[in-house]
């Protein structure tokens, strides 16, 4: 089995992210897309969405880490950890179990570093505690 934590920087706390399968991923930041982007046939004409960062706070004031209260709806979200890939690997990423068992996803990814990614939340929307694993790396993989 692959040793993950060679592929991965700014792991918040190792022993945590590593039970079971694969690497877990944390969240850093939740940001609302409140202008659209741009997408073209060639690529002259990308623009990026504007984003601004989705408000968080403590749920008791002695707390250490703030929530963010997630109406159903898009968000992106940015991760603490990045990639460190060797040129012409990618990184397998999916939603973690306790995530979407709660009506929230995002699509499995195959990526050679990790941007912001799309989370969608169903339903009565989402509690998301800054730091929480939300996503996991599975496997690293020629691209």
């Amino acid at each position: 089995m692959t040793d993950l934590t060679a592929f991965v920087d700014g792991i918040v706390h190792e022993p945590t992210q590593t039970e079971g399968r694969g690497l877990g991923l944390t969240v850093a930041a939740v940001h609302e897309v409140t202008d659209p982007g741009r997408v073209d046939f060639g690529g002259g004409e990308l623009e990026p969405a504007e984003t601004t960062p989705h408000p968080s706070e403590l749920r008791d004031p002695d707390d250490d880490y703030e929530w963010w209260h997630l109406d159903a709806g898009q968000y992106l979200i940015e991760y603490n950890e990045s990639l460190a890939l060797p040129e012409g690997t990618v990184a397998t990423v999916q939603t973690r179990n306790a995530v979407r068992a709660r009506g929230a996803f995002h699509p499995t990814l195959h990526v050679p570093e990790l941007d912001r990614v799309p989370l969608s939340v169903g339903g009565a929307g989402l509690l998301l505690k800054e730091n929480a694993r939300v996503s996991t790396v599975v496997g690293v993989d020629q691209a």
